[in-house]
């Protein structure tokens, strides 16, 4: 009796078995559904006449599945189906290709995965190309990310730029009120945004959703949090964000559409120079909207060198790998080590361990293998870097644990009047690289 995690194995290595009978019914999409249960879908042109043998390639499939893959397919006779408009469908179910025996894709073979939430990790927008958008990520909580953001922020408004901040850690909201005193708390907030917007009114709230942290001296801070100063039903809101909405030409949005929609409003309206995004840590609806949903242009995964970090990146970066879409985001990626041990008795040496991890962790599934011998143009360009190639994404940009930015009630308290100096010893590279950011842009 096969598991869920053998399933797919387990029909790849039937279809191999078979190939040479199967190939004239290509394309095949593998539908798994809610429940895991697995059903092929093919070509209308392509099902069994009634009566036919018991021979027919398709017939003899659906009886080696039946037997091998119990309790994951239902009858024999419900495991083929067949569509008139495979092509249409097959695009929109967001299929990745079923790997053989050898890890190599299928020809022709694709799985679509119907999930319980819509959140589709796979599903990767294009870089965004009318403000730098900067998504702040850990896997785990607790490993200063809000922190770090709010020092961004800071340091970039002190050079004179225009930032705005989004607070998209909806279930676990702070950095917004954390970076604003009370009194200056705008009245609605993201989730209120996301509500209203399900009936066509979210032009009721926006242009109360931001305000202007005092934080600000030589440029500005927007900010736009989670909720309002009076947060009211937030959790019966919170139970609502994810819902699609219908627009009038009967047209269907996901909630991570709508929510790209209010960053881009967002951008039109206040003109930012640069956009940071607080993200919900781990692996759910919302880190998925943030991660892959808003076109970021950096991506910073937060790291504290322990297997829970490696064990939930490497969780993602395979599945990523599986649907096939590592090069369109990994080029985004930047590691950071976070609240790295001063008191160590060689601070190096934790730098170095870290380091070697995430550079293990990016080898096995997001650098290619270097080309034995170049032979084409294509092979000029390889996505691959040495352990100490600091341009290469596993190398990480340090931020230093300091007593300064522990357990903080306040950023802005903390922040405001903070000298200079202590910002950048702390957060300096950060910062660095995000100045680099804007000065590449401007190019």
């Amino acid at each position: 009796m096969t598991t869920f995690d053998e399933l797919l194995p387990a029909l790849a290595e039937i279809i191999h078995d078979r190939w040479p009978a199967l190939e004239p019914f290509l394309p095949i999409l593998i539908n798994r559904d809610l429940n895991g249960r697995i059903r092929l879908i093919l070509d209308a042109s392509h099902q069994p006449t009634p009566g036919a043998p018991a021979n027919h390639p398709l017939l003899q499939l659906a009886a080696a599945i039946h037997t091998r893959l119990v309790p994951h397919v239902g009858e024999v006779e419900q495991i083929l189906l067949f569509e008139e408009q495979l092509t249409a469908l097959t695009k929109a179910s967001f299929p990745f290709p079923l790997a053989g025996r050898d890890g190599q894709a299928l020809p022709g073979v694709h799985v679509a995965d119907r999930l319980a939430q819509e959140a589709r990790w796979e599903s990767i927008e294009d870089e965004s190309t009318a403000v730098p958008r900067v998504v702040y990520y850990s896997i785990k909580g607790g490993v200063g990310r809000s922190t770090a953001l709010a020092a961004s922020a800071w340091a970039l408004a002190e050079a004179g730029k225009r930032v705005l901040v989004l607070d998209l850690d909806l279930e676990s909201p702070g950095l917004s009120s954390s970076l604003l005193p009370i009194d200056r708390q705008p009245a609605f907030g993201i989730t209120d945004w996301l509500v209203e917007d399900l009936l066509g009114n979210g032009d009721a709230v926006i242009k109360d959703l931001f305000a202007l942290s005092p934080l600000s001296r030589n440029g500005e801070i927007l900010v736009v949090p989670a909720h309002g100063r009076d947060p009211g039903e937030y959790i019966s809101k919170l139970g609502r964000v994810w819902m699609p909405s219908f627009q009038a030409d009967g047209s269907r949005q996901m909630w991570s559409v709508r929510l790209s929609r209010l960053l881009g409003e967002l951008e039109h309206r206040h003109q930012p120079d640069i956009v940071l995004i607080d993200s919900r840590a781990g692996i759910d609806e919302i880190a998925s909207a943030c991660v892959t949903d808003l076109g970021a242009n950096i991506i910073y995964l937060f790291a504290l060198d322990g297997l829970q970090t490696w064990t939930g990146y490497r969780l993602l970066f395979q599945h990523w790998l599986q649907h096939g879409v590592t090069q369109k985001i990994r080029e985004q990626f930047q590691l950071v080590g976070a609240l790295m041990p001063t008191w160590h008795d060689q601070p190096q040496q934790a730098e170095s361990e870290l380091k070697e991890q995430s550079y293990n962790l990016f080898l096995e599934s997001l650098y290619d293998e270097q080309p034995a011998a170049i032979s084409t143009f294509d092979d000029l360009y390889s996505f691959s870097f040495a352990l100490e190639d600091s341009n290469g994404p596993h190398f990480p940009l340090f931020i230093p644990w300091n007593q300064s930015f522990a357990a903080i009630q306040s950023h802005h308290a903390r922040l405001e009047g903070v000298d200079s100096r202590l910002v950048e010893l702390v957060f300096g590279e950060l910062i660095a690289d995000l100045k680099e950011l804007l000065e590449s842009w401007a190019l």
